[in-house]
């Protein structure tokens, strides 16, 4: 996992580069997105892996799905990444390109990415709280996605970059198991 994160950082960094430079970080995000959508698929990921696949063919593939689903998508220059990621054997890194390339603009937008994962639905107001909470504890804007885990049993946990807040039921009642068998 972090041989491939290392693979993606400069490929996501010279992209973020073109990208901020152009003015097009949104629709960059939303390409990389979406071919990335593309190359974590089991069939296409065993296209990559296949030898004797016809490159072009493979670029062409994921460049028809940026085409189509991002509307302003800076198409020659997405095609131009993903025919040097083809070259080097590194289509299958995207999504990890993906991820480092939207971790680049959050920073640049001083904005953190929070994943709420709660035993049960979390209502609006709670949602509010929960994200002036983290606003205060980050000094950054807060983009909050919520996630529905009955097996945490009750409570929540917080993952937001490398912090994970964990005030499950679920995880207290492991750390006990593990208190009581010691």
């Amino acid at each position: 996992m972090a041989e491939v994160a290392a693979i993606a950082r400069p490929y996501a960094q010279a992209a973020f580069e073109l990208a901020q430079e152009a003015g097009q970080l949104e629709p960059w995000s939303e390409a990389l997105q979406a071919a990335a959508i593309v190359a974590a698929d089991a069939r296409v990921a065993a296209l990559i892996a296949t030898p004797g696949t016809d490159p072009a063919r493979l670029v062409e593939l994921f460049t028809d799905v940026v085409r189509h689903t991002v509307a302003a998508a800076p198409l020659e220059k997405v095609t131009n990444l993903l025919l040097l990621l083809e070259e080097n054997d590194r289509l299958a890194a995207l999504p990890a390109i993906s991820e480092a390339f939207d971790a680049l603009k959050a920073e640049t937008e001083n904005r953190v990415e929070v994943t709420l994962t709660a035993a049960s639905a979390v209502d609006d107001s709670q949602q509010a709280r929960i994200v002036e909470a983290l606003k205060a504890r980050f000094g950054r804007d807060v983009s909050l996605s919520v996630e529905v885990d009955p097996s945490l049993i009750g409570g929540a946990r917080v993952q937001a970059e490398d912090l994970i807040i964990d005030g499950s039921v679920k995880t207290g009642l492991d750390k006990l198991a593990t208190t009581l068998t010691n």
